[in-house]
């Protein structure tokens, strides 16, 4: 039984997760003001490897973090909608877009 699940706009992708999220994080920076369309994005911490794609796979654009570190950057390649972050710089997290979560 998942813990938390969700999907892009159109349905193409969809994940969940069987841990239970380690926390919640907004993120002001440059590229999440960008990828969000907004002053921050809400991402939302789990345990790295518990996400499970349940249907699609993502594309994947890899980006720079403040850190000088890679931040991979999962969305849906069909309608756009920013998934997952994978950042170099918390190997123990990854970051759920809270949008897109089925219970917001």
């Amino acid at each position: 039984m998942s813990q938390i699940s969700g999907s892009c706009l159109c349905g193409s992708v969809r994940y969940a997760s069987a841990a239970p999220p380690v926390m919640v994080a907004l993120c002001h920076c440059k590229h999440c003001q960008r990828q969000s369309g907004g002053a921050f994005s809400v991402n939302v911490g789990i345990p790295k490897g518990s996400l499970q794609f349940t249907a699609g796979k993502t594309s994947v654009y890899q980006d720079q973090g403040s850190s000088g570190q890679p931040v991979y950057r999962h969305f849906c390649g069909a309608c756009g909608s920013p998934i997952f972050s994978d950042v170099v710089a918390t190997p123990q997290l990854d970051w759920l877009k809270a949008g897109t979560l089925d219970d917001t």
